[in-house]
């Protein structure tokens, strides 16, 4: 399928003339409406006016899926028994969401004030993106994921991106994407140099209470730290 030259985004302020965004990628076979509703939860405060931007993933068919046609972000599919990783469609992905963090500083945000986030394939992407950005983002959210090209990460992240905070929040009984994966993940960003602020939650491959209200102190924590 083609890939769009841009994404449909759903947008939220919490206040007026935003000063800082928060691009936030949904996981496979949902849309960007999937979490709005967490954006009152994160209590944000009213002195750091925050655009949260939800994109639409493109359309295409998922093989893991038995070829289905829904919201992607990049393919699922198995060799050999083991999950295979799609990295045109990655790469592809990348390079939307590099163009939503540059329509966000056409309109005034420089990249030191926007976060990346995600879910699950969402998470990946914001990693996938986040680490190799020639510019420092003020963070990424990367939750119930993996880091994505692992193994080329070392050569492609951009010195940038090496400064970049990390929070990674993860269900201990995830069977989608076992956190056994995810911790594996963590400790090679961390070998890298990375600073990761790791979380780690009895549930499965989900969000929690408990989990939204960590993530909105680091928020509050990484953008106030920016102003």
């Amino acid at each position: 399928m083609p890939v769009p030259a841009e994404l449909e985004t759903v947008e939220i302020g919490t206040g007026p003339a935003p000063r800082h965004a928060v691009i936030w990628m949904h996981g496979l076979g949902a849309d960007g409406h999937d979490f709005v509703p967490i954006v009152p939860e994160l209590r944000l405060p009213a002195h750091l006016p925050v655009r949260f931007v939800f994109p639409h993933a493109p359309m295409q068919p998922v093989t893991i899926n038995a070829g289905m046609v829904m919201r992607a972000w990049y393919d699922v599919f198995e060799l050999e028994g083991r999950r295979g990783e799609d990295e045109a469609g990655l790469r592809a992905s990348q390079g939307l969401v590099v163009g939503l963090i540059a329509r966000e500083q056409a309109r005034g945000i420089p990249a030191a004030r926007i976060v990346l986030g995600g879910f699950s394939q969402g998470g990946a992407m914001a990693l996938q993106t986040g680490l190799r950005h020639p510019e420092r983002l003020a963070g990424i959210v990367a939750l119930s994921c993996y880091l994505p090209l692992a193994g080329l990460l070392e050569a492609e992240a951009s010195l940038p991106g090496r400064d970049v905070p990390i929070f990674m929040g993860h269900g201990s009984y995830d069977d989608l994407i076992p956190v056994a994966r995810a911790r594996r993940s963590r400790d090679l960003l961390l070998e890298l140099g990375l600073t990761v602020a790791w979380h780690e939650y009895a549930m499965p491959h989900s969000v929690c209470a408990e989990e939204i209200r960590d993530l909105g102190r680091w928020l509050r924590e990484t953008l106030g730290s920016g102003d």
